[in-house]
C-alpha cells in the first residue's frame, strides 16, 4: 500500500485529551508498573535521557513501583550516547535501535563512525577508561568518540560525578535499517501521534532518513489528525488511543529531559498550550523538571542535594500539595544524609 493511498483515507481525529491520556498510559505515568525486570524495560522503551545526574533513575521511579537508588547498576540496563548523542539509559538487550538505528547513511560519515569505533576498540583492548583518557590516547578530541556510538560497539558509564568511562562490545547482529525501523516504531509508540520530521529531529538523523523509516513501516502506520496537524500512529496503537482515559496519578516529578516532555515544535503547544509557561519549562539552557499533577503539567521543579524547589503555575489546593510532597519524599536518591525537603516558590 503506497503512502498516497494511505493518506487518501479519512484520517482518524484525535483530540488533546485522548493524545495526552494515551501518552501517560503508555508511559505508565497514570499508574506505576510493579517492580520487575519487564517493567524496567518497558519504562525504557524509547530510552531515558540521563544527561542530568540521576535523571534516568527518577524517570524510572515515576513509572515503576519501589524503584531503588541502585536501579541503574544492574546488568539489564546500560548507558549509550543515544539520540542526538546525549547520554541515554536503555535496556541492554535494546542497544541496537538506539545505536545502529542512527548509523549514518552517508558513506563518509559512516566510515568515520566505523573507523573511530575500530580504533577505540583496538586501543582499549578490553579495558574501560575515562573517555578523556581514551580520546587522548587516540590523539583526538574525546568528544569525537561520540561518532563511534552509532556502530553499537561503544557503551559508556556516567554517574554525574565525573567524566564518563567508555568500553567496547561486539556489534549487535542487526541490520542498521532494521534497527532504524525498530527505533521509529518505539518512537511512534511512546510519542505518537507524530511525524517523520519529529522522529528525525529526536533521533538526530537527517530528515530524509526519518521519512525513509516511516515509509519502511508501510501499512503498520495509520494517518491521524490532531489539534496541531496531521500525524501518524502505529495501527496497533489505535485501540489504546480510542480508549477512555483512566484516572490520572495525583502527582509525578518528571526530571529534566524526561520522555514525557522531550518534545519540539508544535508538540510542545499540545502539551503546554500557554506560551509563557512553555518558556518556563523548555528554557534556553538546562531544562527544569516538570511537575505533573492530575495529568497536567502545572509547574517546574529543581533539586539541590536534599532540597526540592517547586514553582507551581497555579495555586495548588492542600490535597495536591500533599501529593506533590509525598512524591518528592519518595525520590530514590542515593547518598542523602537526611530526608528530602520541599520548598515552594511564593
Amino acid at each position: 500500500m503506497s503512502r498516497e493511498m494511505r493518506t487518501s483515507q479519512a484520517p482518524l481525529r484525535l483530540d488533546r485529551t485522548q493524545i495526552l491520556a494515551y501518552r501517560r498510559r503508555v508511559q505508565a505515568l497514570d499508574e506505576r508498573l510493579p517492580r520487575r525486570p519487564t517493567s524496567v524495560r518497558q519504562s525504557t522503551w524509547a530510552g531515558l535521557q540521563d544527561s542530568m545526574p540521576r535523571a534516568a533513575l527518577l524517570s524510572i521511579h515515576a513509572r515503576v513501583e519501589d524503584t531503588r537508588p541502585d536501579a541503574l547498576d544492574g546488568p539489564s540496563l546500560v548507558q549509550v550516547w543515544g539520540p542526538r548523542f546525549t547520554t541515554y539509559v536503555v535496556a541492554a538487550r535494546d542497544v541496537a535501535p538506539f545505536t545502529l538505528g542512527r548509523l549514518p547513511d552517508d558513506p563518509r560519515r559512516r566510515e568515520r563512525a566505523e573507523d573511530t569505533a575500530a580504533r577505540l576498540h583496538a586501543f582499549l583492548d578490553g579495558r574501560e577508561l575515562l573517555y578523556g583518557e581514551a580520546g587522548r590516547g587516540l590523539g583526538i578530541n574525546p568528544n569525537a568518540l561520540r561518532h563511534a556510538a552509532p556502530t553499537g560497539t561503544v557503551l559508556i558509564r556516567w554517574d554525574g560525578a565525573r567524566a564518563p568511562t567508555v568500553r567496547t562490545v561486539a556489534a549487535p547482529s542487526v541490520d542498521p535499517f532494521d534497527a532504524r525501523l525498530e527505533l521509529a516504531r518505539r518512537y511512534l509508540h511512546v510519542f505518537g501521534p507524530t511525524t517523520a520530521e519529529a522522529f528525525a529531529d529526536w533521533a538526530g538523523i537527517v530528515p530524509v532518513a526519518g521519512r525513509a523509516a516511516f515509509e519502511g513501516l508501510g501499512t503498520s502506520l495509520t494517518p491521524v489528525r490532531t489539534p496541531v496537524g496531521n500525524a501518524w500512529i502505529l495501527a496497533d496503537d489505535e485501540p489504546a488511543l480510542r480508549a477512555p482515559a483512566g484516572p490520572a496519578a495525583p502527582a509525578r516529578l518528571l526530571p529534566s529531559g524526561d520522555t514525557y516532555f522531550l518534545l519540539q515544535g508544535s508538540d510542545r503547544e499540545l502539551l503546554v498550550p500557554e506560551a509563557d509557561r512553555r518558556r518556563l519549562l523548555w528554557t534556553t539552557r538546562v531544562w527544569p523538571g516538570a511537575l505533573l499533577v492530575a495529568g497536567e503539567i502545572v509547574g517546574t521543579w529543581r533539586r539541590a542535594d536534599a532540597v526540592v524547589a517547586i514553582e507551581p503555575w497555579r495555586q495548588l489546593p492542600h490535597a495536591e500539595r500533599a501529593a506533590v510532597e509525598a512524591e518528592a519524599a519518595s525520590l530514590p536518591l542515593p547518598g542523602l544524609s537526611g530526608p528530602i525537603t520541599v520548598r515552594w516558590a511564593t
